[in-house]
């Protein structure tokens, strides 16, 4: 098999792996899609931040972040802090459930939005230290053609990844329009979002 085709492959295999898990920037994706509110702008910033950060690790970033204690350690702390503070609003939302209902929700501001894919986007701190590093160091054993070939696979798999969440959510819609699901849903991201905080502050201290 051409090694081209073969680094994408296993770059694809590698990022979808790192991507689909219960995690912060997922949670918000899949609330986005089951409001049906700017699903196709949330899911173009999260894949293209993604590709970005998949792009710079491959091409010598990953090896960078994971040299400097500093900024692993600013990464930690502010992505910790952003994380239970998202995690209390999901918890609070979880003790008032009420339900779906697509034509009394309030439009949310394109400018909101944009600041808060960003944020799950660029201020998750697993995504330096899991997916820029690891790919990085993944596709280091590549010449040139395969780096490129690695991290087009594994961009490949964050743009398929965040449009099928945002736009698949919609299957859950009706599940949704009962306040018990939108409760469970809002108490499992609040309870995700703080075990990550705690895992990020206990395995960086």
């Amino acid at each position: 098999m051409d090694i081209l085709l073969l680094a994408a492959l296993k770059g694809f295999g590698t990022g979808a792996g790192l991507i689909i898990a219960i995690g912060a920037q997922n949670a918000f994706v899949l609330r986005q899609g089951l409001l049906r509110q700017h699903r196709f702008l949330v899911a173009l910033i999260s894949a293209l931040g993604d590709a970005a950060l998949i792009v710079l690790g491959v091409f010598g970033l990953g090896s960078i972040f994971a040299s400097s204690p500093l900024l692993i350690r600013i990464a930690t702390w502010g992505g910790a802090a952003f994380l239970i503070v998202y995690g209390a609003r999901a918890l609070r939302s979880a003790l008032r459930p009420r339900a779906l209902d697509l034509e009394a929700q309030p439009a949310a501001s394109r400018r909101g939005i944009v600041l808060s894919t960003l944020a799950f986007s660029l201020l998750n701190p697993h995504v330096y230290l899991d997916t820029v590093v690891l790919i990085g160091s993944l596709a280091a054993g590549y010449g040139l053609g395969g780096r490129l070939g690695f991290a087009g696979g594994a961009v490949a798999a964050s743009f398929v990844w965040f449009f099928a969440l945002a736009f698949g959510a919609s299957a859950l819609v009706p599940l949704f329009r009962k306040p018990a699901a939108w409760r469970v849903l809002d108490a499992l991201v609040g309870a995700v979002m703080w075990l990550l905080a705690v895992s990020l502050l206990v395995s960086h201290r």
